[in-house]
This record gives structure tokens, C-alpha cells and sequence, in this order.
């Protein structure tokens, strides 16, 4: 039997950018993936104030829900990202760690469907929300 877990989890580590972003991988399996990324420099968007750049925290949700995709028991591989919308409540707090926890709740022959959530610290209010649809591989 194949372990698709395994496998969301050795693709996910293997992507460039997941890697340059510095993105850590601590959770997957059953349709459900946490990532974290730690606050680095290197990521500011507005030096002023010390804030993640938007662009970041985005390629972070969007791995995520591709590894919840790619760990639901139903899908057959791999994914690549149809759609994404991606809502912004408010700046990351600088120095912080930015996580992410995907869920992807339905899949269809062709098309599988995922929500994201970002937070730092303050876990009760979102850095972000994301709602996305991806592609299924045939199986």
C-alpha cells in the first residue's frame, strides 16, 4: 500500500521555495497539514515596521493546503493549486512565527477543495484565512 503521507511529506520538503522561506513541516496525514515558518529578516516586507511580507505568508498557506490535499485518504497524488483566495486580517507580529494549519474537506473526481488558517502568537485572532480549490491527479 502506498503511504501518501510520506510522500505529501518528502514532496512538501523538497520544494526550492518551501525551503528558502524556511518553511517546517510539522504535521500531516488524513486530509490535514500544519506547517510553520519562522520569523526571518529576510522575509520583511516593510523594513519600518519589521512585518512579513503578504507574498510570504501566501506561498506558506498555499503548501499547506496542497500538503492537506495531497494526505486526504481520497486523493490519489499529486496537486497543483487551481484557485486560492487568500484574506488578510491583519499583519503577522514581527518575530513571531507564522503557522498554518490546512484542511482539505472534499474532493471530486478532478478538483479538491481546501481551507487554511495563519496565525503567530495571538492564536485567537487569524493573520490570514485561505479557501482554495486544486487539482487531482488521476489515479
Amino acid at each position: 500500500m502506498v503511504d501518501k503521507t510520506k510522500i505529501a511529506r518528502q514532496f512538501i520538503e523538497a520544494i526550492p521555495h518551501a525551503r528558502a522561506l524556511g518553511m517546517e513541516l510539522t504535521e500531516i496525514g488524513e486530509g490535514r497539514a500544519v506547517i510553520r515558518m519562522p520569523y526571518d529578516e529576510k522575509l520583511v516586507g516593510d523594513p519600518k515596521t519589521g512585518v512579513i511580507h503578504g507574498g510570504a505568508v501566501s506561498a506558506l498557506m498555499d503548501t499547506c493546503c496542497g500538503a492537506a490535499v495531497m494526505s486526504h485518504p481520497s486523493a490519489p497524488g499529486g496537486t497543483a493549486t487551481i484557485d486560492l483566495r487568500i484574506d488578510y486580517m491583519r499583519a503577522a507580529t514581527p518575530g513571531q512565527t507564522i503557522t498554518t494549519t490546512a484542511t482539505c474537506y472534499h474532493i471530486t473526481r478532478t478538483v479538491a477543495f481546501a481551507r487554511a488558517t495563519a496565525v503567530d502568537d495571538d492564536t485567537d485572532r487569524p493573520v490570514a484565512t485561505a479557501a482554495g480549490a486544486f487539482t487531482v491527479e488521476a489515479g
